[in-house]
């Protein structure tokens, strides 16, 4: 397939051309005045490996801010197998494959869901867009950019493993939650993503996040367990998010296509999710966040020229 100019510049290690296109347009957009800047969120959540739960999480997670007066999107980055419209029982007309086509622009692709959350929903079952190409990361964050109106918290529900997709999506944001269960295989899949992100992109933070526990206890001792590895082997940061107990509510709430935070707020898994809340807003002095929404930001970028090279 033959290469476009930008792509073949990348690689080859010349300068791109001076020529005012939408890569240039987008640099001047990333850095608007100090007075203007939106304050925006973003927040991955990944997995090594798939059954974890890591959708239900992120779409509670968006549910319970909501709640509490965040104005929340959830973007499902799965853009293969999306389901987050599935999840809270949505219909979405359009897609994110959409807005990459350039078919719609992406405020006409937002889906309101339950307590005002908005969703940029994914195909299921396309295979157009399972390695983004670097013009499409750009068309995606020119779309972004063009919001007229701006969240100020973007939870990102990647693909579970390690695809190209699932490193960059964890890349841009600017916390990188990984969800785990007590598996062992998931400790296993968690521990490979851990490990690419850190030793081939120079990721150094991550968030753990344990859900199904029996306990506390038992979310605890599997992030001790996690972290004497990491420790080890990787040189990181693992900071201990929560975890979130098994609920036989949370089953329930899927079968209705509900949040279990929003169908039984009670139950204890949502009790757990409601409190993660003021976690994850307490992460907003941590990092440079506050700057604006860049949720393609100069380290993504130069992370995306990695990848395509390798």
């Amino acid at each position: 397939m033959a290469l476009s100019t930008t792509t073949a510049a990348l690689r080859s290690g010349l300068p791109r051309p001076r020529r005012r296109d939408q890569a240039s347009g987008l640099r001047e957009a990333m850095n608007p005045t100090p007075s203007i800047r939106p304050k925006v969120q973003v927040i991955a959540v990944s997995s090594g490996k798939g059954g974890v739960g890591k959708t239900n999480v992120v779409a509670n997670l968006a549910v319970a801010s909501a709640r509490q007066g965040r104005k929340v999107m959830v973007m499902d980055a799965d853009l293969a197998l999306g389901n987050v419209d599935i999840l809270l029982g949505l219909t979405p007309q359009y897609t994110i494959e959409d807005v990459l086509s350039g078919q719609r622009r992406l405020e006409d692709v937002l889906v309101t869901g339950p307590e005002g959350i908005q969703l940029l929903p994914a195909t299921s079952g396309g295979q157009a867009f399972t390695q983004l190409t670097y013009e499409q990361q750009l068309m995606l964050q020119t779309a972004f950019l063009e919001l007229p109106r701006i969240p100020d918290l973007l939870l990102i529900d990647c693909a579970a493993g390690i695809s190209p997709n699932v490193l960059y999506f964890s890349l841009v944001a600017h916390e990188t939650i990984v969800l785990v269960s007590p598996d062992p295989t998931s400790l296993t899949d968690a521990y490979a993503l851990v490990k690419i992100l850190s030793t081939r992109y120079h990721l150094r933070t991550f968030r753990l996040l344990i859900n199904k526990v029996k306990n506390i206890q038992e979310g605890k001792e599997v992030f001790r367990k996690f972290s004497l590895v990491t420790d080890r082997f990787l040189s990181v940061s693992l900071d201990y998010v929560g975890c979130i107990p098994s609920d036989d509510y949370v089953t329930m709430a899927v079968a209705q296509q509900r949040a279990v935070c929003d169908l039984y707020p009670r139950a204890p898994a949502s009790r757990a999710l409601t409190s993660l809340v003021s976690t994850l807003q307490g992460w907003s002095g941590d990092q440079s966040w506050q700057g604006g929404f860049q949720l393609f930001g100069p380290s993504a970028l130069a992370a995306t020229r990695t990848m395509t090279e390798g």
